[in-house]
């Protein structure tokens, strides 16, 4: 078990249950949900792969990337300090310190933080509601991380579509019901969606989440995945989300 002396007041520490790895979280301001991991499963990485992972939070998605992947090394952008410090100490405690650097830092102004082009695969679990969409968390961290009030989607992909080298790879999950902006506004920045899938509660439901992989200058073809249903019945999961959650290191060639 890892020491507790990475905590600080408030915090805990979850066992992510792949390679013995662990993160900090703090319920009172934000914790990580399925739909961190769904992403990190749905990203295809070739071995060596540079990544960099936009709005961070406490660094749930690299840290499961370097579980799961042969990515070579990964970044991390994450406004928020207080997150930011506990994905620090969370790399730091699964010994990761030589494969994943966490920054402090505005998404809107990204481009001028790293290197332009330089990016194999950008990834991203952003705020999914605007201003008009929904009421913000009166909990400041919380508001940030689900509504767009430091960021929008349209900095997300400005900034995206500059860091990726061409023919990179942007993953992103979301919500359906901005699915038409999610596609315009990909298209405006030169990400060619490529692949999509529907997440659905339960088999027959509607969706409640969408995960996309686009292509920097990529040519127009879309590939539309089966759903990935979550539940097979009420408290019992589906035996392909079992699988993610029982994943252990893979690598596509």
């Amino acid at each position: 078990m890892p020491s507790v002396s990475f905590l600080q007041p408030g915090e805990r520490l979850d066992d992510l249950q792949i390679n013995d790895y662990h993160i900090i979280q703090n319920p009172e301001k934000f914790c990580f949900g399925m739909d961190a991991v769904l992403l990190s499963a749905f990203v295809k990485c070739k071995a060596g792969s540079r990544i960099l992972d936009m709005g961070t939070g406490t660094g749930i998605i690299p840290i499961l990337l370097a579980a799961r992947t042969q990515a070579g090394r990964l970044d991390a952008l994450e406004i928020q300090e207080d997150s930011a410090d506990m994905a620090r100490r969370s790399v730091l405690l699964n010994h990761l310190e030589q494969k994943i650097q966490i920054h402090t830092g505005d998404i809107k102004s990204a481009s001028s933080l790293f290197p332009l082009s330089s990016f194999d695969i950008i990834t991203s679990n952003p705020p999914y509601m605007n201003d008009q969409h929904g009421l913000k968390n009166p909990a400041l961290p919380k508001a940030i991380a689900r509504h767009e009030i430091l960021c929008t989607l349209e900095d997300l992909v400005r900034e995206s579509s500059v860091l990726l080298r061409p023919g990179g790879h942007f993953f992103m999950v979301h919500r359906p019901f901005r699915l038409v902006e999610i596609f315009s506004t990909l298209t405006k920045y030169r990400l060619e969606p490529k692949r999509m899938r529907l997440v659905q509660p339960y088999e027959g439901r509607n969706p409640n989440m969408i995960l996309v992989e686009a292509v920097r200058g990529g040519n127009p073809q879309l590939t539309v995945e089966a759903p990935l249903i979550i539940y097979q019945a009420p408290g019992r999961y589906s035996e392909e989300i079992q699988q993610i959650y029982s994943q252990r290191k893979k690598e596509v060639d």
